[in-house]
């Protein structure tokens, strides 16, 4: 076998290397738009070192969200939120490179919360902050896990707040074709559970008395949906569910003078359910095929579902994608806010000190 000579082996050694690819920047993110307290460590785009999601179970004694219990949640939570995420990523406070949190939208009181935690850590360490803006962010929750979803794809957002329909060409532009003109998917679930009496939240809880229940016992409406609408309608793409809930209260008071709710209850819920997913799915398919695009992307609580993801699914064929957030990344969560911060930052952006939280922040890129 050969040697290389002194003069060879001092030759590499003189050689120039190429330089060490930079290290990910560490983002800690903190998320605190309801009522969910969450900080989350990300590595680059897809590895999360630590993610917290504490929950404000209080809030089940109200049938909904009360505000002012949700702000001072956070604030006796949100510090020890924070330390568990370091702590599960096994890093200190001193060695993030990005700071990130949920400006808007939101309860304005709640995003104070954790808002003024990261730009507080922020302006003590030096490091960048970067504001997000929720419903932003639950575009990227998938991505988080699936690399692949990535834009083209439609995208349907439904939370307890929102119900958007989007085309996303590419991340930050974003084309809004439909939203909802009252209720959102996910308010609906809560209202039509408290209707019915079955607690709150109202998504898994309809979801599970559903599973026992006749989808077609009851012959519910199924708002802003007909044959007879064309791209360019109004209708064609946007949500209205308070019609819906409206019908729903009328059935319960039906079936009450009957005496009949009780057991007619599965059937109940197991028709909303079905006329709520009928009109999400039917809307999402109509943009697959305007857009002749086959990649769906869902976010938001309602995104949980499996009766939308199946019907989505379906309906997208053995060819389609589609792409849902698993069960902790369907809900409020700071692994989105951190993934979307990373997007922001790359693109150059930084917060002042000035940055301050609005519920009705504006959905960045958004094009109507």
């Amino acid at each position: 076998m050969s040697r290389m000579t002194d003069q060879a082996m001092n030759a590499l050694d003189d050689a120039p290397r190429p330089a060490p690819a930079p290290a990910a920047p560490l983002v800690l993110a903190l998320e605190s738009s309801c009522d969910e307290t969450s900080a989350a460590v990300l590595r680059g785009e897809h590895e999360v070192l630590g993610h917290i999601i504490l929950s404000q179970d209080i809030h089940r004694l109200y049938g909904g969200v009360v505000p002012e219990l949700a702000a001072r949640a956070h604030i006796q939570t949100v510090t020890d939120v924070v330390d568990g995420a370091l702590r599960e990523a096994g890093i200190d406070l001193d060695q993030i490179d990005v700071f990130a949190a949920t400006a808007g939208p939101g309860l304005i009181g709640a995003l104070l919360v954790g808002l003024t935690w990261a730009k507080a850590a922020a302006y003590a360490a030096g490091k960048p902050l970067i504001p997000v803006h929720h419903m932003e962010a639950h575009l990227f929750s998938v991505n988080v896990e699936e690399p692949r979803a990535e834009p083209p794809f439609v995208a349907l957002l439904v939370s307890g707040g929102h119900t958007m329909l989007l085309w996303v060409p590419e991340w930050g532009r974003y084309r809004l074709l439909g939203e909802t003109r009252d209720d959102a998917a996910g308010e609906a679930f809560d209202k039509v559970a408290k209707i019915l009496g079955l607690g709150y939240p109202g998504g898994p809880v309809i979801q599970r008395t559903a599973a026992s229940g006749d989808p077609d016992a009851f012959a519910l409406p199924r708002p802003l949906l007909a044959r007879n609408q064309q791209p360019g309608d109004r209708d064609y793409y946007d949500f209205s569910f308070s019609g819906l809930k409206t019908a729903v209260l009328n059935q319960v008071r039906a079936l009450e003078e009957e005496g009949r709710l009780v057991e007619a209850t599965p059937d109940l819920a197991a028709s909303f359910q079905a006329a709520v997913v009928d009109v999400l799915a039917a809307k999402t398919l109509r943009a697959v095929a305007e857009f002749d695009c086959r990649r769906v992307v869902l976010g938001g609580g309602v995104a949980a579902s499996r009766a939308l993801r199946d019907r989505i699914a379906a309906g997208l064929g053995p060819d389609g994608e589609l792409y849902a957030p698993s069960p902790r990344l369907a809900t409020d969560n700071a692994a989105m806010i951190a993934r979307a911060a990373l997007f922001h930052y790359h693109r150059g952006e930084r917060a002042g000190l000035d940055l301050t939280a609005r519920a009705d922040l504006p959905f960045p890129g958004l094009v109507r």
